[in-house]
C-alpha cells in the first residue's frame, strides 16, 4: 500500500466496508473496497423492515476493488488486520442470514430469498 493511502472503515448505504482511502474532495472520500464488514440490508429503505412494498430491492455488497465515494463523516481509520475479501463477504453474509432467520418476519423471509440468490451469484464456494 502506498504511503499516502490509509485503510478506513466506511459505511455505504446500509453496508459497511474496509477500504483504501484514495482521494478526498468536497467532504467526500474515494475508497477502494478491500473487505466487507456488514452486508447491505435488503428491501425498501424508505419502508424499513416492511415486506409489503411495491419494490423489494435486492442489494449486492460492493465488489472487491470497487471504488465509491462516501461522505467523510461516515469513515474512520481502520487499525485491524485486513481480512481477505471473499472470506469477509462470506462472514458478513452468514451473519446477516443468521440474524434474519432469528427474526422470522415476512420482511426477513423476503430478505433471505434475496440473500440466497446473491449467495449463488457471489460464487463463494
Amino acid at each position: 500500500m502506498a504511503a499516502n493511502k490509509r485503510l478506513v472503515l466506511a459505511s455505504y448505504k446500509t453496508g459497511q466496508y474496509i477500504g483504501e482511502a484514495e482521494d478526498e474532495r468536497n467532504q467526500m472520500v474515494l475508497i477502494k473496497v478491500m473487505a466487507v464488514v456488514s452486508h447491505p440490508w435488503q428491501g425498501d429503505l424508505h419502508h424499513p423492515k416492511q415486506a409489503d412494498v411495491p419494490f423489494f430491492q435486492e442489494r449486492r455488497a460492493l465488489s472487491n476493488g470497487e471504488r465509491t465515494w462516501v461522505p467523510i463523516h461516515t469513515i474512520k481509520d481502520y487499525e485491524g488486520n485486513l481480512p481477505e475479501y471473499k472470506q469477509s463477504l462470506r462472514n458478513a453474509l452468514d451473519e446477516y442470514i443468521a440474524k434474519l432467520k432469528e427474526d422470522g418476519s415476512e420482511w426477513a423471509k423476503r430478505s433471505l430469498d434475496c440473500l440466497f440468490q446473491l449467495e449463488k451469484d457471489y460464487k463463494l464456494d
